[in-house]
């Protein structure tokens, strides 16, 4: 799948976040707990370079727990890097966030004070109400649509810290084939710029081969089909999805169970495990290695012919 969705406020905002780093002392990076590392952008990782981060898994509470536990264990292993496992529905937890940020910085110089920090993290990933909820009141904008900030701001929380907001950005160019359907699965990329049978199709076949019983309990399926396509029919008949003579209208159906999906309805799901993405990175070096010999080739052919 490949999506490109960069408006122009976020290329701006890269190069805003790229003159603010010096300034700051710790980088919060947030992630979707259903997609650590699809929700993870890589030039973020690139920008902060040393600086301690913390990686905040948001949206725990829709995540499979067990998987969220595997991503903590093995990006915790990552040099400067702590993770925190969070929800909306547990905004005391969500308060520890400043203690944290104060012993991560504390192992980095004998005397904190004011601690300024930067928070990130692609669109639609809760980062919003974080912060309303550290804050204690509406300060950042929060909505369902991915992409609501539009601009940096500098946010006092309590405890002496200094926070400064910025725009979700999402990467020009998503390069894994799977990180894109993840992305818009839950709901992280703008439905206008989707194909919402295509994203279904990709969830469909996911979830019959790692979360079937999710499946049968929530459309009451005796026997689950063997195909996505079959699955979709199956639902789409139980819900009443369809359209004149009968038939089942596929973007309707589609959009019902991408939206139960989101918003946890079939269950606590995660869409991507931390094997999973290893194997997946190997085959994307593959297929860098092979565009790479493949341009190769081609210049050398094109430098003999001239």
């Amino acid at each position: 799948m490949q999506i490109q969705w960069y408006p122009g406020h976020m290329y701006k905002a890269k190069k805003q976040i790229a003159a603010s780093l010096p300034r700051v002392d710790l980088i919060i990076e947030v992630l979707d707990a259903r997609i650590p590392f699809s929700s993870e952008n890589p030039m973020l990782a690139k920008l902060r370079g040393s600086k301690p981060c913390i990686k905040i898994l948001n949206k725990s509470d829709l995540a499979d727990p067990a998987i969220t536990a595997l991503w903590q264990t093995y990006l915790d292993q990552q040099r400067g890097v702590k993770t925190l496992a969070l929800s909306s529905k547990q905004p005391d937890k969500m308060r520890r966030l400043p203690d944290l940020c104060h012993k991560m910085i504390a192992a980095k110089r004998s005397s904190v004070k004011d601690i300024r920090a930067m928070i990130m993290g692609i669109p639609n990933v809760g980062k919003s109400t974080l912060i309303n909820t550290l804050a204690g009141k509406s300060i950042a904008k929060t909505g369902n649509e991915p992409a609501v900030t539009k601009a940096q701001q500098h946010i006092a929380l309590p405890g002496g810290i200094t926070l400064l907001d910025t725009p979700g950005l999402l990467w020009p160019n998503l390069e894994n084939r799977n990180s894109g359907y993840r992305l818009a699965t839950i709901g992280s990329i703008k439905d206008t710029a989707l194909d919402h049978a295509d994203v279904a199709f990709f969830a469909a076949a996911y979830l019959l081969k790692a979360y079937p019983e999710n499946l049968r309990v929530r459309y009451a399926i005796d026997e689950l089909p063997k195909t996505e396509l079959e699955l979709l029919e199956v639902i789409g008949a139980k819900r009443g999805c369809l359209r004149g003579g009968g038939q089942i209208d596929l973007d309707k159906v589609s959009k019902l169970l991408l939206s139960e999906l989101r918003s946890g309805a079939m269950g606590e799901i995660s869409l991507e495990t931390p094997a999973l993405m290893e194997e997946e990175l190997v085959e994307l070096a593959l297929i860098r290695d092979a565009k790479a010999k493949a341009k190769s080739k081609t210049r050398n052919l094109n430098n003999r012919l001239h």
